[in-house]
């Protein structure tokens, strides 16, 4: 059937559709016999019955029309029906929410006035039509199952933003968020709602009562008597919190679920329905009747094999049907009611959609015989209904309503010519199209039928009392087998029948990604890249804006649709032409992120803003991929930058204006995502406060025109995407670096690049969200194991206590019934082992994206910074969200690929080309929790030899003016389980506490990287300006860090000793406790340190290695006398066990620095603990009792004044025998020995320094350096420390130019 072409349209009454007889044979129409039979045949009575052949008329095409209209004619209503119609009802007749004057508070109203989200607090709107006598019903399609009430009010009902429906004494609603309903009081009634649920409101006002229906369940009456009379009129109204949506359906579409004897507010369209119906049964007999003219008479013909084949006795019966038809089919209800119910009716018949091409023939018949603007209202009212339908439809056991929503939204899309009508006009700018792809969960399991396809539930219960799986495995019982294997066998079955669902949207996007179907313009694909790019580009600006976004949950099933598709279009290229890529080696080749041909919006490049780039790389653009920058482009880019800021000024103006009159003028150029399915032109923004200030009289869309900036996204044509002689398309500018191999076809490019987009703009949250569930399971089973332990271990005498633990039991076990369930249900659309693998190619591709970049050099620069995200959130998704389903360990080239992960963490969190701070911290935590987990911590060590050297300098970068916290983390974890009493994974102290996740990285067993460890001690040894500079910036922080935690326990110790009531700010105790924590790992960096390389403080032959021995020991010696001193400050802290600080106590931080000590002291040669100890010692801060402290050796004047009070414990390492090894206290005892007699020996040797022979800064050492050119003086220690830091005179502020040894005069 062809087309008739877009410039041929023929005027509505124009069809010449009388023939007249002597031209029969000439035109092929049939005898007028047979003619006039075949008419008869078609058009029938209303009853359905032929009169006898003596008493008919003789039809021809001349006298059809005439016919035609009688028969449309009879048994339409009169007029007096109509009138009685309303009675009962005021108000239009067309039923819409009144945005003029009914509302309280600000909310967002869809432009066909039926779709509502709320945009304050908790914003009331009514109907424009209220009734008064009868019994009446509208339903409510909920899109959010969050705050809302919603029912019935009177025209006095005030409500604010604290109360709504339901509230004030007149007014009546359902809550199924809380489950209660509302009048002035409220009660426990009815279910839980969830989005995707529609709510039926009925009122009987001959009886007074209000009810409630849910998804066309009774939820029985809700209230009783209400108040009649004079002047009571209930309306239609609903309260909804902030950002909740519904769309109402007051009978504008046919009620999803009537109910008999209750009418809708709206009247059906009636004379127009029963027109369409018959028109419908005469189009049914067109298709039912066929001529065979050999023979001369009429047959039955098999209808789902029909086709037109040019016959124009058929065409002109039908063009004279369509002529009353195709303005009807412009009408919403009449395409829900009588097209869609037909054309579902035809695929009823089961089989694959190709096996039904009536809907294709009739499909041909609309664009042949409805004018233009006809079939494109008609398509776009289908597909609308056909979305609402499938959204809304509720879960059975065999998904079988949403199978047959998508199995016509299929035929209806392989229609070429409605697929690119509907591609360029309807799916993405009028439709929310990505609903297709979402498979709802069902909140309310046992009306999901979950209880038949899933009768055993089952969940783990191996738990140790960490609440993690124990990690032995416990033999599990026969009862608890038979369980499993049976809840897994209900879950292969939800599997099966979800995964029909999927192969069916896989469908619909492959009709949309075809790029074969070039007939009558562009094909299908290109249309979908333009759109889909818009579609991104509206997530990606609007991340405020939850209106506008796509909610991530279809996000979620529209990746997985889209990866499905895209690697059977990818694979279906490769077998065609062999030297092409298969999509397992998939990647986006460079060239895409500097071209210019693929629009990236304004999201952050690695290298920062996209103007700035072209501006200092332009060279490197020019030589590499032979790019080059047009100047008055670089000139646009700058005047871009100018508007911009310009616009942003305008808007913070516009800001400062009063509320009002932005209400008025503000319009969304995209309604919300949540309200109905359908996206309007323009949103109405309600305010209350706006209200005063309208003229009710002049129209609101005068007020709408406000300035928009358009989308930026080009139309652009297949050749610039795909490319033709010798232009490359989207592949231009090849840098040299990139492989001169065909990859697959350009535009699949361009949508694997946007599904990369779609996983970082909300994908990934959302897979940690549903984690939730799982989590819920866990928490229910301890309990439930726990109840179950302590029934058995109850008293029998007890029996009150008993019932209770019973009743607990009940409780828990229903719970876990119903989440076991919805669990298998999210496990297999959201975790399943495909899934996992689907997430996992993603991260492959993002690997593979970022090799290929960063081979380019400079040009790196221009890769948006979520390819980085991705590669690390989709590695973070795979090991935390889908491990307790499937294991990542099993997946084909899992070790190869953690180990390239490695390589780009290694190589990226340091490289200058990446300027964005965030994207760099997320780096630093990624290669930071890397190294937490043992098979991780392999992969970066199996990196190439020079990248891991290269790593670890980068970690030892001096700590100034960049986050250093991340990078001491991971040298800490390289350490962890190699230093004094550092093999514990939970402090001694916390045990007895509940534990925090047990996942967290911080959490995990120790294990130590030797490899890496080696290469840090090579690197200070050879680097002789490297580990000073190192190692002081370490000290600073240290001495920073500890400084802090001391001033701050000040604090917290007088709030505590204050006598009136207070407390301490959380956020202080948890900065406390952080400084605190980065004390204790700076220390141990110190440990490695002196582990690794002793020399660099001990052997005095490197020029800083004195100055470095005094300032550690300066620090540790300040560290032991603020922790030790008996009933110092840092014990009062301690023991008051404020929340915030658990981690502060005595043993991390004092075992950090006997580590240090032993390390100095004991484990290094002769020389180096003589000189280790002279320092010690001759540092005025050191104290021997500190040291004393460390063994529970308490001095005797403390014991002396602690023998009355009560014998309280003192903290001694001997007490933690699980942690340090008896060959560690050994080493401290003989460490103690040694200092006990180096110190006397001191004490008696030393001579006294009169004052004025000290230095002036530090009082401690004696006065042994003079500086040039000011001759001021002090000690060596206060001069090189200061110098490192600073050249300016301590006195003076000269700049020293140099430091002379000074010795004092013999004369003086």
């Amino acid at each position: 059937m062809t087309s008739r072409g877009a410039g041929t349209a023929f005027p509505r009454k124009n069809y010449r559709l009388s023939t007249e007889p002597e031209k029969s044979k000439v035109t092929g129409i049939v005898n007028s016999r047979l003619l006039n039979d075949y008419l008869h045949r078609v058009f029938t009575n209303a009853d359905g019955n032929q009169p006898a052949a003596a008493y008919r008329k003789h039809l021809t095409f001349q006298n059809l029309q005439e016919h035609l209209d009688r028969l449309l004619a009879e048994e339409n209503g009169s007029e007096d029906s109509r009138d009685q119609v309303a009675e009962g009802r005021l108000g239009p007749s067309t039923v819409v929410l009144d945005h003029t004057s009914g509302f309280e508070g600000l909310l967002l109203v869809d432009d066909d006035l039926l779709g509502v989200i709320g945009h304050s607090n908790f914003g009331s709107i009514r109907a424009t039509t209220c009734v008064y006598k009868g019994k009446w019903i509208y339903e409510v399609l909920i899109s959010s199952q969050g705050l809302m009430q919603i029912g019935w009010c009177t025209l006095n009902c005030r409500f604010n933003q604290e109360e709504g429906v339901g509230d004030t004494p007149d007014s009546y609603a359902y809550d199924g968020n809380r489950v209660r309903k509302w009048n002035v009081t409220t009660t426990n009634y009815g279910k839980s709602w969830a989005a995707g649920d529609i709510v039926s409101c009925l009122i009987d006002l001959d009886e007074g009562t209000i009810a409630f229906c849910l998804n066309g369940i009774s939820l029985g009456t809700a209230f009783d008597n209400i108040t009649r009379g004079a002047g009571m009129a209930y309306f239609p109204a609903i309260s909804l919190s902030f950002k909740e949506s519904v769309a109402f359906n007051f009978g504008s579409r046919p009620l999803r679920y009537p109910v008999e004897g209750y009418r809708p507010l709206q009247d059906p369209p009636a004379a127009d329905l029963l027109k369409a119906r018959k028109l419908l049964g005469y189009l049914k007999n067109v298709i039912h009747i066929g001529i065979d003219v050999t023979e001369g008479k009429l047959v039955e013909k098999d209808t789902s094999m029909w086709q037109l084949q040019g016959e124009p006795t058929v065409l002109i019966t039908l063009a004279h049907i369509f002529n009353y038809f195709s303005p009807l089919m412009c009408k919403v209800y009449l395409v829900e009611d009588v097209l869609m119910t037909f054309l579902l009716s035809i695929l009823e018949q089961g089989g694959a959609v190709e096996a039904h091409p009536l809907i294709q023939q009739l499909l041909d018949l609309m664009w042949l015989l409805m004018e233009e603007y006809e079939v494109h209202e008609c398509l776009k009212q289908l597909l609308m209904s056909l979305l609402r339908a499938y959204r809304f439809s509720p879960i059975i056991p065999d998904l079988g309503l949403q199978i047959h929503y998508l199995r016509l939204t299929i035929a209806v899309l392989k229609h070429e010519k409605s697929r690119k009508y509907l591609l360029s006009n309807v799916l993405f700018d009028v439709l929310r199209s990505v609903v297709f792809f979402y498979i709802k969960s069902p909140l309310r399991v046992e009306e999901a039928g979950l209880q038949e396809l899933i009768p055993t539930t089952w969940w783990p219960n191996r738990f140790t009392k960490e609440g993690k799986e124990s990690k032995e495995v416990k033999e599990e019982s026969a009862e608890e087998r038979l369980r499993r294997r049976a809840y897994e066998r209900g879950c292969q079955r939800l599997k099966k029948r979800i995964e029909v669902v999927e192969g069916l949207q896989v469908q619909i996007l492959k009709l949309l990604l075809n790029n074969k179907d070039r007939g009558g313009g562009e094909a299908s694909r290109y249309i979908f890249l333009n759109k889909f790019r818009k579609f991104l580009q509206e997530n990606a600006s609007n991340r405020g804006n939850l209106t506008v976004l796509c909610p991530p949950e279809y996000m979620v099933c529209f990746l997985h649709r889209l990866i499905a598709a895209l690697r059977c279009f990818w694979d279906g290229h490769k077998a065609k032409s062999p030297s092409a890529l298969s999509s397992e080696e998939a990647y986006v080749p460079p060239q895409l992120f500097y071209n210019g041909k693929v629009d990236y919006f304004d999201l952050q490049r690695l290298g920062g803003l996209l103007s700035h780039l072209k501006k200092t790389l332009k060279d490197d653009l020019a030589a590499k991929a032979n790019v080059l920058i047009d100047p008055a482009e670089l000139q646009a880019v700058t005047m871009d930058d100018l508007d911009e800021d310009e616009e942003s000024a305008t808007s913070a103006a516009q800001s400062q204006r009063p509320s009002a009159a932005l209400a008025i003028g503000g319009a969304l150029a995209r309604p919300g995502w949540l309200s109905s399915p359908t996206l309007g032109r323009a949103n109405r923004f309600l305010s209350t406060a706006a209200v005063s200030l309208m003229n009710p009289r002049r129209p609101l869309g005068a007020l709408e025109k406000i300035k928009v900036r358009t989308l930026s996204v080009e139309q652009r044509t297949e050749e610039d995407i795909e490319g033709s002689h010798g232009n490359e398309g989207l592949l231009l500018g090849r840098p040299p670096e990139e492989p001169d191999q065909p990859i697959t076809e350009n535009s699949l490019l361009e949508v694997l690049d946007g599904i990369v987009m779609m996983y970082n703009l909300s994908v990934h949250q959302q897979l940690g969200k549903m984690v939730g569930v799982s989590d819920d399971v866990n928490e229910y089973a301890m309990a439930l194991k726990d109840t179950e332990e302590k029934i058995s271990r109850c008293p029998k005498r007890r029996r009150d206590i008993h019932e209770e633990l019973l009743k607990s039991q009940k409780v828990f076990s229903e719970k876990l019934n119903h989440l076991s369930r919805r669990l298998a249900w999210i496990n297999v659309t959201i975790y399943s082992k495909e899934k996992m693998q689907d997430i996992y190619w993603l991260l492959r591709v993002c690997i593979r994206t970022i090799e290929h970049g960063d081979r380019t050099g400079s040009l790196f620069a221009f890769m948006p910074e979520f390819y980085l995200s991705v590669a690390m959130n989709s590695y973070s998704a795979l090991k935390n969200y889908f491990s307790p389903v499937n294991s990542m360990e099993e997946l084909p080239g899992y070790e190869e690929t953690l180990m390239r992960l490695a390589a780009i963490l290694a190589k990226h969190f340091a490289d200058s080309r990446i300027v964005g701070t965030d994207i760099r911290d997320s780096l630093m935590q990624a290669l930071a929790s890397y190294v937490c987990y043992p098979h991780s911590l392999r992969a970066v060590e199996r990196i190439p030899e020079e990248q891991r050297i290269s790593m670890m300098k980068n970690l030892l970068a001096p700590y100034e003016q960049r986050p250093w916290a991340q990078t001491n983390w991971i040298l800490v974890r390289l350490w962890r389980g190699c230093g004094f009493g550092y093999r514990y994974t939970r402090l001694p102290h916390l045990l007895k506490t509940k534990p925090e996740d047990a996942s967290l990285p911080s959490l995990q067993k120790p294990c130590p990287s030797t490899l890496l460890q080696r290469h840090m001690a090579d690197l200070l040894r050879s680097d002789r300006d490297l580990a000073p500079s190192f190692l002081n910036s370490v000290l600073n922080q240290l001495n920073w860090a500890f400084s802090e935690f001391i001033g701050m326990i000040q604090e917290i110790q007088q709030a505590a000793e204050r006598l009136e009531r207070n407390f301490v700010d959380s956020r202080q105790l948890k900065v406390c406790a952080t400084c605190f924590d980065l004390s204790v790992s700076l220390l141990r960096v110190l440990e490695m340190t002196v582990t690794l390389a002793p020399e660099i403080f001990l052997d005095w032959n490197r020029p800083s290695s004195e100055l470095l021995l005094r300032r550690l020991a300066q620090l540790l010696n300040q560290v032991l006398n603020r922790v030790t001193a008996e009933r110092n400050l840092f014990d009062r802290v301690v023991n008051l066990r404020l929340p915030g600080l658990e981690s502060v106590d005595h043993y991390p931080i004092l075992v950090a620095v006997t580590g240090i000590l032993v390390r100095l002291l004991v484990d290094t040669d002769g020389q180096g603990a003589e000189r280790a100890t002279a320092v010690l010692l001759a540092d005025p801060c050191f104290q021997l009792r500190s040291i004393q402290y460390l063994l529970g050796h308490a001095e005797p004047s403390a014991l002396a004044a602690a023998a009355p009070a009560t014998d309280k414990r003192h903290f001694s390492l001997h007490t933690y025998t699980e942690y340090i090894s008896t060959e560690e206290l050994a080493k401290v005892d003989k460490m103690l020995t040694h200092l006990s007699e180096e110190s006397k020996q001191a004490a008696a040797t030393t001579l006294p320094t009169s004052e004025e022979d000290l230095c002036p800064i530090c009082y401690a050492h004696p006065i042994s350096a003079i500086f040039r050119p000011c001759s001021h003086k002090s000690c060596k220690a206060c001069i090189n420390q200061h110098l490192m830091n600073n050249k300016d005179c301590f006195f003076c502020k000269a700049t020293i130019t140099g430091v002379d040894d000074f010795t004092k005069p013999a004369s003086s």
